[in-house]
């Protein structure tokens, strides 16, 4: 009988071995079952209805600004609706421009290391600034001729940090006066920055028009004996006021709207000085005094009776020098890169401040850049004990940090030891406010210099 083989199985090869492997038909693939969301159909009116409601265009500054994601978002907006002139005054520094890179550089160059599975349902931004309760841990800083960049200026500036409850410091070249600030802001913290000029008798002044109408910092700005080399504003003739010419009449023809402002308005002068025509290096030339020394800090010290900070600090040996000489608070500062370019990056110079002793005085940084901040947790320092970020990025911010979350049961108080109105020698003689209840009690308490808080 001849051995016959199923169509459907074969035999396996000969030098396949001893087993043998049987071949089986494949089985068939179970259809996809596609889901009924995935089908294709006809669109239905009632489908595309809500999705055919076209937005509304709107034109108005609130919406611009809603747009704005970034800082820079902002600059781009003001670089387009800005003349050339004011835009270059608020955005350049001084001649390259280098320490303006190297500063911004300094925080791309910023590395986050975040922690995990801690308790951020609560955040408390709270702190102490120089005495005083602030509820973000940050302010508006000085910064010059503020209506030129846009019409409501030192107004809006007083008033959104009223709002905020943060400090706000008005500029000696600001373009509205210490009195007109105090009364857009009645309830807010308004601090005055002083240039000091040749003439001490203006100085003076201004020292009395800031203590009578209740600022109770003063901020000296001592890294402007000369004028900084501000190449934009050479090239493009700034002046005060902005000069009419056939250029900007041009430049005006597509900024409509900055032009509408600047000639409806007030005219924009200093609104500390007497009225100036000529341009921003020649003023500084002519009226800031290219003389002073620590002698001159004395004699403010001893002049003013309330918070007294120093501003322009770009060494370690000055930083311990206004210590010794009074100051309640230093900061870091190359004037925003528009002094000396070149000038040593106060981001970079903070840690070594930082470890240098010098009575636990307060201090910052000034970096020139567009909105950058720093928050980290502090808690007190034998040494230089805050941390102050003066933002000059002409979207000027003061930042610090020092409570990044909600403080704990066991966490000491940042404030414990702090002496929110220590003085030098003849300061009860001078002017500037009156301490309150808590602080002259905090001072009976705690009769060494104070731990400054962070700013």
């Amino acid at each position: 009988m001849t051995d016959t083989l199923d169509p459907k199985i074969t035999a396996a090869p000969a030098n396949a071995g001893s087993d043998e492997t049987v071949s089986r038909p494949p089985q068939p693939t179970p259809a996809v079952v596609q889901p009924p969301a995935l089908k294709r159909r006809i669109p239905k009116v009632s489908d595309l209805a809500p999705l055919m409601q076209f937005k509304k265009p709107e034109f108005s500054k609130a919406a611009r600004l809603k747009r704005a994601s970034t800082i820079w978002d902002l600059r781009d907006i003001a670089k387009r609706r800005t003349p050339q002139a004011p835009f270059d005054y608020t955005d350049g520094a001084a001649e390259a421009e280098i320490t303006l890179r190297r500063a911004r550089q300094a925080f791309q160059d910023i590395e986050f290391r975040p922690g995990i599975l801690r308790d951020v349902s609560r955040i408390d931004l709270r702190t102490d600034i120089l005495g005083k309760e602030s509820r973000l841990p940050f302010g508006i800083a000085p910064t010059g001729f503020t209506r030129m960049m846009q019409s409501e200026g030192e107004y809006a500036g007083s008033q959104a940090a009223e709002a905020a409850g943060i400090p706000y410091t008005l500029s000696t070249m600001g373009t509205a006066s210490i009195e007109d600030v105090a009364t857009a802001a009645p309830n807010g913290r308004n601090w005055f920055q002083l240039y000091l000029w040749t003439d001490r008798d203006r100085s003076l002044e201004l020292i009395e028009r800031a203590a009578k109408a209740g600022n109770d910092t003063l901020m000296v700005t001592v890294d402007t004996a000369v004028a900084g080399a501000r190449l934009r504003d050479v090239r493009n003739g700034m002046t005060i006021p902005p000069a009419l010419t056939l250029k900007t009449v041009l430049d005006a023809s597509y900024r409509p709207a900055w032009w509408f402002n600047f000639l409806t308005h007030e005219p924009l002068t200093f609104a500390s000085l007497s009225r100036y025509t000529g341009t921003v290096a020649d003023l500084i030339n002519s009226m800031f005094d290219p003389t002073l020394t620590y002698e001159d800090l004395d004699w403010l010290r001893e002049t003013w009776k309330g918070k007294l900070v120093v501003k322009g600090i770009q060494t370690v040996e000055d930083a311990r020098k206004v210590v010794d000489h009074g100051a309640d608070g230093i900061v870091l500062s190359n004037h925003g890169g528009r002094q000396l370019d070149r000038a040593p990056i106060p981001f970079h110079l903070l840690p070594e401040v930082s470890a240098a002793p010098a009575g636990g005085q307060e201090q910052g940084r000034d970096h020139a850049g567009y909105g950058h901040h720093e928050r980290r947790r502090y808690r007190g320092s034998p040494r230089f004990g805050g941390r102050l970020c003066l933002d000059r990025p002409r979207i000027p911010l003061w930042t610090h940090g020092r409570w990044t979350r909600r403080r704990g049961p066991h966490d000491p108080d940042p404030r414990e030891g702090h002496d929110p109105h220590h003085g030098a020698p003849g300061r009860q003689q001078g002017i500037g406010p009156e301490p309150g209840p808590r602080a002259a009690a905090a001072e009976l308490a705690h009769p060494t210099r104070s731990q400054l808080s962070t700013f």
